[in-house]
């Protein structure tokens, strides 16, 4: 009996020791928000105050200590952000992941990112401001990867820290430029629904001018082999390949990004108030970029004072320079311009030799580019893939992509030299609306709306991306076939022809991914998202003259559709009423009543919002098949075409094609997806309709990339949490349509941010989740719920505040 005694004391102590001992290493990686460090090249000491968010405050000497110190305190928090984001480009997930990533590093490999950075940063001027900055803030994240602690992460994926390099910024951009691109998912679609279906099914998807439209009724295509030889059709006459290819494309391209669970840009609010329309007569300026949830969140706040610069700003993990930011000066900050800046072309292979393609000076050779990836416990893979003038051709870079017409992809971003880093630390450094202007034209790629605001009472909004004059008989949202090539060479607009407006008389501007106004005599052809944001954004700013910052902040948070309630009442008008039992016309009456509102408490949300998912599925997946349906899903023109459609009571699509010899009706459509409706709602929450509720199915969780590993989620991802808002409203907390009918939301307000001139210390902001990406840090997920709430927290500028804080972290010189 002692001696088993002896052995559980001994048993007990020893777990006792392993539990302190895994207790101290796990303490060990949290980030150090206290004390004293030593950082090399520092000049003079820095001191970092950090807020009660976790939001650091730096107040240096010159402006690279401050950027040294903030690289070392944004890698604290971000440095597994970091690495992910910077891997992405350079085609080094399945270093990370394993081989369930090698399709997506082929793909982004191919598309020239990579190589893109590395000849920009061959050429840069390594003496200029910009560039010692980025390197001073290089340098600080590589002392940290040096000195700190090791983020869990890299302990549960095997991989080695390395040194960031002056490239690693470039990419890290490159793909932030690429999630922004909508033409990857659209026009495969569209030309393999031209191609399969017939011309006349584009008419009614509201993505075409009236001239593309007759342009593309007229056009019929000869479809051919890789080797221009005539390939077989169908019944009706439709290409069999190049329905395959269509396909393809848009879905390589929709699972690389699927697999990411990392931020992708979608969409995005702003506002600017001129002092006319506010009550304490300064400028007010409200952003709130939708980008795709993850966490950690896209942005890291950080404030920075030196003699000559000052700066609160949103940096991207890895990008030395804000993307958004203000001082007691000005405010800038962005939203998606949407525009198209990628084209793809069938290329011509000589059907006697399949490694030459045709161009307008003869038959030229394919280039030939090989690559190697790392794979995670297994072998290296080397791939190839073919270039031509306009760019990489797709086929043979993801395995279903094979043995089809060559696609080239051209992309303005890699094409044109890159000064956006330039841009930024311009924008940066401006000290007035003519200063800040200058800088905008160095953006060329991706297409940006600049919103801007300043303590002189000054307000604009300029499109910035490098346009060019493009046909109106010229449809850029199909794959170009021989003899309709859009010519890489194409004539350059001068910045002063981009959508801008400068103080207009009706004192705001703002911006919601909507259409601009015309420029040069045309509309600029694009990726828009519908109206109805925008619709909103104008009804509530337009008759208000006496805003105040607590009125933007509830702006902010609003979940009013009015498109969405004119839709139900049209669609409502269309039912076969005759047919309806009573539950079906009570909740018939419930809709009419509808504001076209998504709290949490709502029904008419639930009722809505299935509805519209089995009216879409009606309508377009017999033609679609349902590959093709899913990845309808995922563009932003199937957004854009209900409101329009529902109008259109001879569209080609309301025939079912499953149904021969029969002629469905827009009416039956209808009736049909109405009574689908309410039977599955029945089926999953049971006859009381007040018990729809939307908290029930609209919910936001934040997803970390090993969060998908079912025994950490919980440790990883923050949430789930019911949420209110929905598809394009102000908070558009963005969900795909599902057959299930339970809606988790994958895009929406990255930050929600006001600020108000006449009190700039008191401007509020929120992030959806903290400041921290390190899961043992007390930031990590402090804001998650004050987010979901539509609270908001001060951004901190004065600095008697400031240096009240009860954590600093002191840098000093390191001697080498």
């Amino acid at each position: 009996m002692k001696i088993l005694k002896k052995i559980g004391i001994w048993s007990l102590a020893i777990i006792t020791v392993l539990v302190i001992t895994i207790g101290s290493f796990i303490y060990s990686l949290r980030p150090e928000y206290n004390g004293e460090k030593e950082l090399l090249y520092l000049n003079a000491q820095v001191k970092v105050y950090y807020d009660d968010y976790g939001v650091p405050h730096i107040y240096g000497d010159n402006e690279r200590d401050a950027f040294r110190a903030l690289g070392y305190v944004h890698a604290q928090d971000r440095l597994w952000q970091m690495e992910l984001l910077r891997r992405i480009a350079a085609g080094e997930l399945s270093e990370v992941f394993g081989k369930d990533l090698i399709g997506t590093d082929k793909f982004f490999l191919s598309i020239g990112i990579d190589d893109a950075s590395a000849q920009t940063v061959a050429q840069i001027d390594q003496n200029s401001e910009a560039v010692q900055l980025a390197g001073a803030y290089l340098d600080g994240i590589n002392q940290f990867i040096a000195e700190g602690p090791t983020p869990i992460e890299f302990y549960l994926t095997g991989i080695e820290k390395k040194d960031f390099t002056l490239k690693d910024i470039y990419n890290t951009m490159g793909y932030m430029a690429f999630s922004f691109a909508m033409a990857h998912k659209t026009d495969p679609l569209l030309t393999n629904i031209k191609d399969k279906l017939g011309p006349e099914y584009l008419k009614d998807l509201a993505v075409f001018s009236d001239a593309e439209t007759e342009k593309i009724k007229n056009y019929t295509p000869i479809p051919t082999d890789t080797l221009g030889n005539s390939i077989p059709t169908d019944t009706l006459g439709n290409s069999i390949p190049t329905d395959t290819l269509g396909n393809s494309i848009t879905a390589v391209v929709a699972d690389a990004l699927r697999k990411l669970d990392l931020p992708l840009f979608q969409g995005s609010n702003s506002w600017v108030l001129a002092p006319e329309k506010t009550k304490n007569g300064k400028v007010i300026f409200a952003n709130d970029p939708h980008i795709g949830f993850s966490q950690p969140s896209v942005w890291y706040e950080a404030h920075l004072e030196t003699p000559a610069y000052s700066k609160y700003g949103y940096h991207i993990a890895g990008i030395p320079f804000p993307i958004l930011g203000h001082n007691r000066k000005l405010a800038y900050g962005m939203t998606m311009f949407e525009n198209d800046d990628v084209d793809f072309y069938y290329e011509e292979t000589n059907p006697k030799n399949e490694n030459q393609y045709k161009t307008d000076q003869g038959w030229k050779s394919y280039e030939t580019v090989t690559k190697k990836i790392k794979v995670k416990d297994s072998d290296t893979v080397s791939f190839s893939f073919k270039k031509t003038l306009r760019g990489p051709v797709l086929n043979g870079i993801a395995n279903q992509i094979t043995g089809e017409r060559p696609v080239a992809m051209t992309w303005v971003y890699t094409q044109m030299e890159n000064k956006v880093i330039d841009a930024l630390f311009e924008m940066a450094h401006a000290e007035n609306l003519t200063e800040f202007k200058m800088a905008l034209p160095k953006v060329h790629a991706p297409g940006l709306n600049i919103m801007y605001g300043d303590a002189r009472g000054n307000i604009a909004w300029f499109a910035t991306a490098q346009l060019y004059e493009i046909p109106d008989s010229v449809s850029t949202k199909l794959i170009f076939d021989r003899g309709e090539d859009f010519p890489i060479a194409r004539k350059l607009l001068d910045f002063s022809e981009n959508p801008q407006a400068i103080n207009p008389p009706w004192r705001y501007v703002y911006s919601a991914n909507n259409q601009p106004d015309s420029i040069a005599g045309m509309l600029y052809p694009g990726y828009y998202l519908p109206e109805n944001r925008a619709k909103r954004i104008v009804a509530l700013l337009e008759p208000k003259d006496d805003w105040g910052i607590l009125d933007v902040q509830e702006m902010m948070t609003d979940v009013t559709s009015t498109v969405n309630r004119d839709v139900v009442a049209d669609l409502s008008k269309l039912l076969e009423v005759s047919k309806l039992n009573d539950k079906e016309l009570k909740t018939l009456d419930a809709l009419a009543s509808w504001k076209g509102d998504y709290p949490l408490d709502s029904c008419e949300a639930v009722i809505f919002s299935r509805w519209m998912y089995y009216f879409l599925e009606h309508t377009f997946k017999d033609e679609l098949g349902g590959e093709q349906f899913e990845q309808f899903l995922e563009t932003h023109f199937h957004k854009r075409l209900i409101a329009p459609l529902v109008q259109r009571p001879n569209s080609v699509w309301w025939d079912n094609v499953t149904t021969p010899g029969t002629v469905e009706t827009r009416t039956q459509i209808v009736s049909e997806a109405f009574s689908r409706t309410m039977k599955s709602l029945e089926e999953d929450f049971g006859a009381d309709t007040d018990q729809w509720t939307w908290d029930k199915v609209h919910t936001l969780e934040h997803p970390h990339p090993i969060g998908q590993v079912a025994t950490l989620r919980s440790f990883f991802n923050v949430g789930p949490f019911p949420v209110h808002g929905t598809r394009e409203v102000i908070n558009n907390m963005y969900f795909d349509y599902n057959a299930k009918g339970f809606y988790e939301t994958v895009t929406g307000p990255s930050t929600r941010r006001v600020v108000d001139f006449s009190d700039v210390e008191n401007s509020m902001s929120i992030l959806p989740t903290g400041q921290s990406g390190n899961p043992l840090s007390k930031y990590y997920k402090d804001q998650a719920e004050l987010y979901v709430q539509g609270k908001f927290r001060k951004m901190m500028m004065n600095r008697e505040e400031i240096q009240k804080s009860k954590e600093i972290l002191i840098f000093s010189p390191k001697s080498k």
